[in-house]
């Protein structure tokens, strides 16, 4: 995704933004900022294959020793990288954070035996996070004799994990006792101490479908249940990066389209916009294109969503950015259900590696569900006590809805008004217990003029300060660098990078 930057000594060369500290180690060394750049895996990982079928003993001894009763599984890949956002996310998002971002597990009932105390609390977290948040999870204390004490007089679920502490030859014994109990199509997932190529491959022939080594991660046992459920005909699932105001006319909406923009022309990812603000959404208007009614149709219909009719609905502004205009009348009341919001924005993720939101400044049951279930969430504020107040409210509710995530990233524009008191960014960092990722400076004949012409911030003065800032949110948000042009004295920057005019070297 992204190459490592070279540690340096820097100091600050403009006060016109502000670096998210979580980037930086004390000493002012400048390290990876991305997660999984600079990755070692810690397990070994086989290549991909489909879900196996828990075997019963009868046929793995029939069948004789040596023989593969199924395809080998895949171990869940272990990915730890640098997370800016503090140890205990570190531990648990940064580990399988690239991976985890991507899944989706489905409705379906899992139950869990564990026997560590660990195990208990990552099985705990698991299911309280947004991507299990369509499924059922169960945890219970017992290990594998628990569970095949309960199935002998229940019907088992989609999905088992079991966890066992015993000896390679007492665990093999109690899964041979649990194919017994087992209904057809269930699959296992087992849990040990134990990491042996031997045992890992006798699992594998008696149908197992996952094999994680304890200690695990709450994002590491998500990754593991997604992939077992992942759709082959879903080619990727794209990230969405949700954008809401503090405030009204914080300008969420300006930073959302510039940033998306930017992203697309810039970084060179495709980017689909979706203005969820329906009776007055500005999408059209900022990208000067007619406000078709795409994401009011989409929202009344989301059960006959497919890509075809999807494509239809998306207004394309570039070669790489789509937009889902809102259609920015008050002719209905726009009383949509919060499972037609969701719906809506799974259907896009499957469009676009990229897929920005634009929220408006309201709030709802769609409204939480779409900040919780968001890949990546951007707070825009200004600098004034309401802001303040909102905008802790935001990041307290949002950090307590995704336990394994990185908590928002706070933007603050608008800095700088003639006459107008303000909070200081540290002070206000400090208080909502999240440091700026960026601090916008107030131009208003920069985006008066772009907002009169339907035209971008890069397109009007990309040297500006506020181009610069959309240029840098845009590689924080999509995680990847500006592209590289070759010149007649070696390759260049395209533009400038993520710490581009933020830091020179000392004399």
């Amino acid at each position: 995704m992204t190459n490592a930057f070279a540690p340096r000594s820097t100091e600050f060369e403009d006060d016109a933004f502000d670096l998210d500290m979580g980037y930086a180690r004390p000493g002012g060394a400048v390290v990876q900022p991305f997660p999984g750049a600079e990755a070692t895996p810690s397990a070994a990982v086989t290549p991909p294959h489909e879900p196996l079928q828990f075997t019963p003993p009868a046929q793995v001894a029939a069948a004789g020793p040596g023989t593969a009763m199924a395809p080998s599984v895949v171990t869940a890949a272990v990915v730890p990288g640098f997370n800016p956002v503090g140890e205990m996310i570190a531990q648990a998002g940064a580990a399988l954070g690239p991976v985890a971002s991507d899944v989706a597990v489905p409705r379906i009932a899992i139950h869990v035996f564990a026997e560590r105390q660990d195990t208990l609390a990552a099985a705990e977290r698991a299911g309280q996070d947004r991507r299990m948040s369509r499924a059922t999870t169960q945890v219970r204390v017992g290990g594998v004799p628990a569970a095949v004490e309960t199935y002998r007089h229940e019907p088992t679920p989609p999905l088992i994990v079991v966890e066992s502490t015993g000896d390679p030859m007492t665990l093999l014994a109690e899964i041979d006792a649990l194919a017994e109990v087992c209904d057809a199509g269930t699959k296992v997932v087992v849990i040990a101490p134990t990491n042996d190529i031997l045992l890992y491959r006798e699992l594998t022939r008696r149908g197992v479908s996952e094999y994680l080594v304890a200690p695990i991660q709450p994002l590491q046992l998500i990754a593991a249940i997604g992939g077992l459920f992942n759709d082959p005909a879903q080619p990727f699932v794209g990230r969405t990066i949700a954008f809401v105001g503090a405030r009204g006319g914080a300008g969420s909406s300006s930073v959302a389209h510039n940033t998306a923009y930017a992203m697309s022309e810039r970084i060179g990812a495709n980017t689909v916009i979706v203005d969820y603000d329906l009776p007055f959404g500005t999408a059209g208007l900022d990208f000067n294109q007619d406000p078709l009614s795409g994401v009011a149709d989409a929202l009344t219909q989301p059960d006959r969503l497919d890509p075809v009719l999807l494509d239809r609905m998306m207004v394309r502004c570039t070669d790489k950015l789509s937009l889902f205009a809102a259609p920015a009348t008050l002719e209905g009341d726009w009383d949509v259900s919060p499972e037609a919001f969701e719906e809506v924005t799974t259907q896009i993720r499957g469009t676009a590696p990229f897929v920005v939101l634009d929220l408006p400044h309201l709030w709802s049951g769609w409204m939480r569900r779409s900040l919780i279930a968001a890949d990546e969430v951007v707070v825009v504020a200004t600098p004034d006590l309401a802001s303040l107040r909102n905008a802790k409210n935001m990041i307290d509710l949002i950090k307590s809805g995704r336990p394994n995530d990185a908590p928002p990233r706070l933007v603050l524009n608008q800095v700088g008004v003639p006459g107008r008191p303000e909070i200081p960014a540290k002070e206000f960092g400090n208080a909502l217990g999240v440091h700026p990722s960026l601090i916008i400076p107030f131009d208003p004949k920069t985006f008066g003029s772009a907002a009169n012409n339907g035209q971008m911030i890069l397109d009007l003065n990309g040297k500006s300060k506020a181009g610069e800032a959309f240029q840098t949110l845009a590689q924080i948000v999509s995680r990847r660098e500006l592209p590289m042009l070759a010149g007649p004295k070696g390759a260049k920057p395209a533009g400038k990078s993520i710490f581009g005019g933020l830091f020179k070297k000392k004399g």
